[in-house]
């Protein structure tokens, strides 16, 4: 992974394994999927892989960043969004945004445009997170776990977050559980 790109960030304050960070401005591409968290995981990597892969306008590969972040979208990012805006009122079976990062190299003009309808490019700007990392597999009780501890500890320090939780996976499923880098993040007001 070391030769992967990841978005640009400055840890601003640091707590074990929570960090304080402000991101860089980044561009995404991002599809909507509604299922469960992991089938949406699944189905949107395949939809976007294919992107990055040369199924778009100039028929040209992308390199592969890390890491690929998924989120049930807030409200703020449903408004914005022509695709399905709602949760889809279970927990099992919501609407999930799943992101790939673009490499740096590109801007919004110069980013080959996806054949697929279900990919949005867009610019997420300079924004503020708190992150908890942890590793082993992200299943479901994993991220809620690691979601809670970060949520406990910001609300111990008094700072305010906005939005849902972004999960964050930054391996190959093929790397063995034990290495995997998985994050947690909020965003912050």
């Amino acid at each position: 992974m070391s030769q992967t790109e990841e978005p640009k960030y400055c840890v601003l304050q640091s707590y074990d394994d929570i960090e304080i960070r402000q991101y860089e401005p980044k561009i995404v591409a991002e599809t909507v999927i509604q299922t469960e968290r992991d089938r949406a995981n699944k189905a949107a990597f395949s939809i976007l892989a294919a992107y990055i892969f040369g199924e778009n306008t100039s028929v040209t590969k992308i390199a592969m960043t890390a890491p690929v972040t998924q989120s049930q979208p807030s409200e703020k990012i449903a408004m914005t969004a022509p695709v399905i805006q709602q949760e889809a009122g279970e927990n099992d079976r919501a609407t999930w945004a799943v992101q790939f990062v673009m490499p740096s190299e590109y801007t919004l003009a110069t980013l080959p445009k996806p054949k697929d309808s279900r990919i949005t490019i867009k610019e997420v700007p300079s924004n503020k997170v708190a992150a908890i990392r942890f590793s082993g597999l992200a299943e479901d009780e994993q991220l809620q776990e690691n979601e809670a501890k970060l949520s406990a500890f910001l609300a111990r320090q008094g700072i305010e977050t906005k939005g849902k939780a972004i999960y964050a996976f930054y391996d190959s499923p093929f790397i063995l559980p034990a290495f995997r880098h998985n994050e947690v993040m909020l965003e912050l007001k």
